[in-house]
């Protein structure tokens, strides 16, 4: 294990959770598209990522809940089917050759830049999601989390705050049900695929989102929100972009 490495996945995890805790969204996305980006295979970088914001969530999940920024109602409808999609999507994803997959991962992740960008020039509207319309939303945003190794955010987040939801209570909602999607998702990983050759990138992201997730709760209701939005959207399409290129060209 070189201190080196796990000194940049630190840098990278502090990044990445400062992202996601000021707006709910873009730790898996973010850390996902680093990590491939510098060759580390699709399903090992979900594996990592995964079982890092284990940790992160936790952290961020508690922050959230003494900022009072948690719906509990929210929280609740999201929970269970979360926790559903993430365990199917982990299972299909380490049944997939790395090749076959890392195309679609990128494809994804893109997808995913790209609605960052979308939520951030359109901003919100008022077509409120809620009661029992908010399962499927989960459902989806658990099981393309962890194909993509990110996603929950994007999805969960981005679909409710442009439907009307407060931000400052949908962000720590979604926050704290990610942390219980997370635990399911590693599970599955370590069950069926194991995490072991991978630790620097584990206690890294970890380590860095550990020491981030506090400052990020406190940050939610103070930074510029739709500025941010947009240069973390325009960085996971110009760097999924730039691995989509390489692949091709190979």
């Amino acid at each position: 294990m070189e201190i080196k490495q796990v000194a940049i996945y630190t840098l990278v995890g502090f990044l990445a959770q400062m992202i996601d805790g000021a707006l709910g969204m873009a730790y898996g996305v973010s850390s996902t598209t680093f990590l491939t980006t510098v060759g580390v295979p699709a399903r090992i970088a979900s594996a990592s990522v995964h079982t890092a914001e284990v940790f992160t969530t936790l952290v961020s999940g508690i922050s959230h809940w003494r900022a009072k920024n948690i719906d509990w109602a929210i929280f609740k409808r999201l929970l269970v089917p979360g926790v559903i999609g993430g365990a199917i999507g982990a299972y299909i994803l380490v049944n997939i050759p790395g090749k076959v997959i890392s195309p679609f991962v990128n494809l994804y992740l893109l997808l995913m830049g790209i609605i960052v960008l979308i939520r951030a020039i359109r901003g919100v509207t008022k077509k409120l999601i809620s009661g029992n319309r908010i399962i499927p939303v989960g459902l989806a945003g658990g099981f393309f989390d962890a194909i993509g190794g990110g996603g929950w955010g994007p999805i969960v987040t981005s679909t409710m705050v442009a439907s009307g939801h407060p931000p400052r209570y949908t962000i720590g909602s979604v926050n704290t049900a990610e942390f219980f999607v997370t635990i399911v998702q590693t599970l599955t990983f370590a069950v069926f695929l194991g995490v072991g050759e991978y630790l620097d990138v584990i206690l890294g992201l970890a380590l860095g989102g550990v020491i981030a997730a506090p400052l990020a709760a406190i940050l939610c209701k103070k930074l510029p929100e739709k500025k941010l939005m947009f240069a973390v959207g325009l960085l996971v399409v110009v760097l999924n972009v730039k691995n989509l290129v390489a692949l091709f060209i190979k």
